[in-house]
């Protein structure tokens, strides 16, 4: 976990969700191979192939921006797959389930979270498919909205997401703090809006969150 700029008064704790609030390096990396195998398969090429497509392009993207890195969202676009697109296809091939179970030791942190801050998860996913997965950890009940990327047409990194995620919580950005497992996609904006970001590995991290900040928030 590394802490970036935590408020000292927090409102909202705005959570990412894959990578984030569960543990599983087999469905992060699934979610994003399997809409490549499906690329691939609507194109008539071999998997390896598309998989070397998808990468020499993140690649050269990276190499062209100091180093950061680009979301699958913001990728496909260069081979003609557009946000809506990309919707149809998470919400018809993401399978949580198969994956993830039930977190009680999450449930129980992010319950007790809830009672003294706002929780609101923004994902690259779309709502149907985020909360699928927030059912299958168990934590659904506990988020009142998702914002992803069939709400705002945008993928992470993009402003339009934070600023409706503050919006809905009657929250100013100095008032949020950003939690995610990417931090050129979870974490590097919200900073410069203004906002504290947390970076962690997984819902194993998340659970520490109090005791990481607990010194330096009232």
């Amino acid at each position: 976990m590394k802490l970036y700029s935590i408020p000292r008064k927090i409102k909202t704790f705005i959570f990412d969700i894959d990578g984030t609030l569960y543990t599983s390096p087999e469905f992060v990396a699934e979610q994003v191979d399997v809409q490549i195998r499906h690329y691939a398969h609507i194109n008539g090429i071999s998997e390896d192939s598309a998989r070397s497509m998808i990468e020499d392009y993140r690649k050269k993207w990276s190499a062209e921006h100091g180093g950061k890195k680009i979301s699958l969202g913001n990728t496909f676009p260069a081979f003609g797959v557009d946000i809506e697109t990309s919707i149809k296809w998470r919400n018809e091939l993401l399978q949580p389930e198969k994956f993830l179970s039930p977190d009680l030791k999450l449930k129980e942190f992010l319950g007790e979270l809830k009672k003294s801050f706002n929780l609101i998860c923004v994902t690259n996913n779309p709502v149907k498919a985020a909360r699928r997965t927030l059912d299958a950890v168990g934590i659904s009940d506990l988020i009142p909205e998702v914002i992803g990327l069939d709400t705002c047409m945008k993928s992470k990194p993009a402003k339009e997401m934070l600023e409706l995620a503050a919006k809905k919580t009657s929250s100013e950005f100095s008032e949020c703090v950003s939690v995610g497992d990417r931090f050129d996609i979870d974490i590097a904006l919200p900073l410069e809006l203004g906002m504290g970001g947390i970076l962690v590995d997984g819902a194993h991290d998340v659970v520490k969150i109090l005791d990481e900040i607990s010194d330096k928030i009232y």
